[in-house]
């Protein structure tokens, strides 16, 4: 039995996790017709971007094996006591990585920047 003066226990429930989620505007339907095309128009410019990015990377620096191959005077070559072939894999092929990923996220973000804009329009 409960005294006089005690309080009265609630009880806390959660919110409904049955319940639907609210749509959202603004975001991209991928149901609706238009929504597929600029959705996919974005991937495959995000996709061309990585093959090409990645068959400059295939051809610069998986093309240096080859190069030592067909030029086998460059194992004598050396610049202050360290064969050329050490220096550009140990050192050029880095600045070179860098230079490439710069490139990637800079035309990557552009691609991301331009879509939000076409988007920005659409809803309008």
């Amino acid at each position: 039995m409960t005294e006089q003066g005690s309080p009265r226990r609630v009880r806390v429930t959660g919110p409904d996790r049955r319940a639907r989620p609210i749509p959202r505007t603004g975001d991209i339907d991928e149901a609706s017709p238009l929504g597929g095309v600029y959705l996919g128009s974005l991937l495959r410019e995000q996709l061309w971007l990585a093959a090409r990015v990645l068959g400059l990377l295939t051809v610069t620096v998986g093309g240096l094996p080859l190069l030592f191959f067909l030029a086998p005077g460059l194992d004598d070559v050396r610049v202050a006591g360290v064969p050329v072939a050490w220096l550009v894999l140990g050192v050029l092929v880095y600045p070179w990585l860098v230079l490439l990923g710069w490139h990637y996220v800079r035309r990557a973000e552009r691609n991301e920047r331009d879509f939000a804009e076409l988007m920005g329009e659409v809803e309008r």
